[in-house]
C-alpha cells in the first residue's frame, strides 16, 4: 500500500498573512513561503508526527472557535521557551512530564493555538517500518 510520507504543507487564513509568516520565521524558525518556486520551502527534521481529529467540544487547547492547532516538535523545550520569553511572547509550560515528552502552549499574533513538544520515551526514537 502507498502511504503519505509526511506533511507537505499547512495552510490557514490570516488577516495579515505577511506579518504572521514573518512572526513564525522569526520566533519559531519556520521558513516563510518564498515568492518564486526557486526560493524553496521549510524543511522539517525527521521525527514523530501525531495526526488526529478532536471533538469540537474539546476545550483542552483553546476555545471552540479555532478549527485547528498545530504541534511543533522541538529539540530543547527549555531553550525554546527562554527564546520566546525574551521576545515577550506569553507561553505556558505544562507542569506534567508525560511518557511521550514535555509540552508548552502559546498563541500566534492572530490568536491561533500552538503546542510545542519535546519528544521523549517511545516517540524519541523512530520505530522500524512494519
Amino acid at each position: 500500500m502507498e502511504k503519505v510520507t509526511g506533511i507537505g504543507g499547512f495552510f490557514f487564513r490570516s488577516k495579515n498573512s505577511e506579518t504572521l509568516n514573518e512572526w513564525y520565521e522569526k520566533h519559531l524558525g519556520v521558513r516563510k513561503v518564498g515568492i518564486e518556486y526557486e526560493d524553496g520551502s521549510w524543511w522539517q527534521d525527521e521525527g514523530p508526527t501525531v495526526f488526529g481529529a478532536e471533538t469540537r467540544a474539546s476545550q483542552e487547547y483553546g476555545s471552540s472557535e479555532y478549527e485547528w492547532r498545530i504541534n511543533f516538535r522541538v529539540r530543547n523545550l527549555e531553550a525554546m521557551v527562554a527564546q520566546l520569553q525574551s521576545s515577550n511572547i506569553e507561553i505556558r509550560v505544562e507542569e506534567t512530564i508525560y511518557p511521550n515528552g514535555r509540552f508548552a502552549h502559546l498563541r500566534d499574533p492572530d490568536g491561533n493555538p500552538i503546542e510545542l513538544w519535546e519528544p521523549a520515551g517511545t516517540d524519541a526514537n523512530r520505530p522500524a517500518d512494519p
